[in-house]
């Protein structure tokens, strides 16, 4: 067995180290202990700390599980399942084509198995319909960074760099709950009273701007765009814009200025509730010439007009002269825990290795020249999530998928739809830990390695390459997903190389990704090992990038894009009557989907069921009282659950934690309309109803938080 390991955290981007040791305890198998890391300083959040309590979970899947004639789900031998699986497909492959394969994968999978299963999806199985759950996270943030200057990585520089900023703008996050060992990052900015927080909500971290340490901002929701255009409007008329930077390393601003002349700060005011002074003076504070820094969240992006709304962002940043200057810039906050590597390496339905396009003939042949294939044997493009589940059992549509990563029931929006979806299939692969909501779907379930059985590299949220370590043995009926894609492989008849060695695959990852966007070509597994500083682009022979844009932006020219944005009236639903807009969001307790969490005793007594957040006034408004069974109801679904009343929340709003599933999954609310350039959906604001339910029946928590 492995004595102590040198790790991460398997949860959020942030990616804090720990320290592993094996132990002789049978429920906790490995102690965890924080380790110095620039992100974590040694510090863990609630889910780092019990993180190995998930190693040897009761309820843990500890054989592959395949579904009998009797509906049920029977633990089956690895050779069974996998001969299911490889005879189905090409049945479904022979009668239907390639692309009635799809594949779903996701962020937390490390850079190995988001490569290879990227080139599984292209080469064994021949289909364009790959996509992931990133679609879901950063899509739009990717977008608009992409436009703007040409490339997409979240933080552009080092999170340490924010520990001397005296204004940091956060726009739609909420750190100090979902990766709290961040917040130590902005004590400077408190301690010069220029911590500004944009929320509807009075979270956790907008609590962080009392006692003089900076402002929170309350708007509408759904009201961030003509809130940033109004920033941009206030800067550009008080003349606040770095016209020297502005002339010199970007294109556009004559579009933007234009674009920008209705917003002045009352019609804002009228729009987005936030005073014309405030605005006025949040654009001063951003323009003061000291450290500042804006930061976008999934608040501000989980939108149709997502994209536009995080250019909006950027196009305050290049006015202010931000990206790319020593002690200031512009930075996403990456959430899923490899949500950067994770869309770099081909599980997008539109890219290749190395953050490549697709459809680049000149990309197209360097991966080909890596795979030993020739290009036309690579796919094209696929479609992006929400229009590969909608595909789910349609004619010409998808007939088999496997799921990687994700746990689609709880996380998808419209979840109704996608149940639905799913059950009209011929054939569901889930590979998992636990029985999630969605591998208690499936025809076939494989039970996988967790962070701290494997090997292999993750890229935070700065774009630093680092590694996880395997601590102890993973049990005998768990298999890593790189010998099931090879195995799978192989049953295909499939002659491309499909390793089932970590570093070996990384090796190949390189090569894949050499001279692309996202370039590892320099990187090595023992250069990580030794604890070196990397980030990519990283190319062969040459020295990583901790901080992007000091001398150029990755377009041609050198130059950033401003590109003018503009409100779309329609973009969204307007609640009426006593409908009210629900807001979505994380807790301290629990990731994601809750899979995981919601399996620790601890974080589950902590947060045992979805609670609906609303203000004392809409709660008198309505007829409800603290502690009262509600209904939270529009055409897509009802979600049943307890209310809260607090001050912290908006009065025309309600919050909805995304955690839980069956009837507390916020998602089935949700809608999936998306943007039209990232295609990510409409999480954030979506209008609902929401009444006491007059007789409350009993409720049971079983260990999932999943109630009876």
């Amino acid at each position: 067995m492995p004595r102590s390991a040198d790790t991460h955290c398997p949860y959020c981007a942030l990616q804090c180290a720990m320290t592993l040791t094996p132990t002789d305890a049978a429920t906790t198998p490995v102690s965890v202990a924080g380790r110095d890391f620039p992100t974590n300083r040694g510090g863990l959040c609630k889910k780092g700390w019990t993180s190995a309590e998930l190693l040897r979970a009761p309820s843990r899947v500890g054989a592959p599980l395949v579904r009998g004639a009797d509906g049920a789900l029977h633990e089956a031998s690895w050779d069974e399942a996998l001969d299911l699986i490889a005879t189905s497909l090409r049945g479904i492959r022979s009668e239907h084509g390639a692309d009635a394969v799809g594949v779903f994968g996701g962020g937390g999978l490390t850079n190995e198995k988001a490569y290879l299963l990227g080139k599984f999806a292209r080469l064994a199985l021949g289909t364009s319909r790959i996509d992931y759950n990133g679609r879901y996270c950063m899509s739009s943030a990717a977008a608009a960074g992409n436009r703007a200057f040409g490339v997409d990585r979240g933080l552009p520089f080092p999170l340490e760099d924010l520990d001397g900023a005296e204004t940091i703008l956060l726009l739609g996050t909420n750190v100090a709950e979902t990766m709290p060992p961040f917040i130590g990052h902005l004590a400077g900015a408190q301690a010069a009273g220029g911590l500004v927080v944009v929320d509807p909500r009075r979270t956790a971290t907008a609590r962080l701007t009392d006692d003089g340490k900076g402002l929170h901002v309350q708007p509408v929701p759904g009201t961030d765009l003509p809130l940033l255009l109004g920033l941009i409007h206030v800067v550009i008329a008080e003349r606040l814009v770095d016209l020297d930077y502005v002339a010199t390393r970007t294109v556009g601003f004559e579009r933007v200025r234009r674009s920008v002349a209705a917003w002045w700060p009352e019609r804002v005011q009228s729009v987005t509730g936030v005073a014309a002074l405030t605005l006025k003076r949040l654009a001063r504070r951003l323009a003061s010439g000291r450290g500042t820094y804006i930061l976008t969240g999934r608040g501000v992006e989980q939108h149709v007009d997502g994209t536009d709304t995080a250019t909006a962002a950027i196009n305050l940043a290049l006015l202010l002269g931000l990206p790319g200057r020593v002690g200031s810039g512009y930075g996403t906050l990456t959430g899923q825990g490899n949500g950067q590597g994770g869309r770099e390496h081909g599980q997008k339905c539109d890219q290749l290795p190395g953050y490549r396009k697709i459809v680049d003939p000149e990309a197209r042949a360097h991966v080909a020249r890596v795979w030993g294939v020739d290009p036309e044997d690579i796919p094209g493009p696929g479609v992006p999530a929400i229009e590969l589940l909608k595909l789910l059992g349609r004619p010409g549509g998808v007939r088999a998928l496997m799921v990687h990563g994700s746990n689609l029931v709880v996380s998808s929006p419209n979840v109704l739809d996608v149940r639905a979806g799913l059950g009209r299939l011929d054939l569901l692969v889930v590979c998992d830990f636990f029985l999630s909501e969605t591998a208690a779907l499936a025809d076939v379930v494989l039970p996988i390695t967790q962070w701290a059985e494997e090997e292999g590299t993750m890229t935070s949220l700065e774009g630093r390459v680092i590694r996880r370590r395997r601590a102890l043995t993973a049990p005998d009926g768990v298999r890593d997903e790189l010998w099931i894609l090879h195995e799978l492989a192989a049953r295909l008849e499939c002659t491309a190389a499909f390793d089932t060695d970590p570093e070996t695959v990384f090796e190949e990852l390189r090569l894949a990704s050499e001279g692309g966007i996202a370039d590892y070509s320099g990187i090595d597994y023992a250069m990580l090992d030794r604890g070196d500083a990397v980030y990519w682009p990283f190319p062969r022979g040459g020295t990583g990038t901790p901080r992007l844009f000091a001398d150029r932006f990755a377009h041609p020219d050198g130059l950033a894009r401003l590109v003018p944005v503009t409100v779309r009236d329609s973009a969204r639903p307007t609640p009426s009557g006593d409908e009210i807009t629900l807001i979505t969001g994380r807790l301290l307790e629990h990731y994601q989907s809750g899979a995981q969490t919601r399996r620790v005793p601890e974080l589950l007594a902590a947060r045992p069921e979805a609670i609906a957040s609303l203000h004392p006034a809409t709660g008198l408004r309505l007829g409800i009282d603290d502690d009262d069974e509600v209904e939270v109801s529009n055409h897509r679904g009802v979600v049943r659950c307890r209310a809260r009343l607090t001050p912290d929340i908006r009065p025309d709003a309600v919050f909805l934690p995304f955690h839980y599933g069956d009837d507390q999954a916020a998602n089935l609310l949700t809608s999936d309309a998306v943007d039209p350039i990232s295609a990510m959906p409409e999480f954030k604001t979506n209008v609902v109803g929401i009444r006491r339910v007059p007789a409350a029946r009993p409720r049971r928590v079983a260990e999932t938080g999943v109630h009876a």
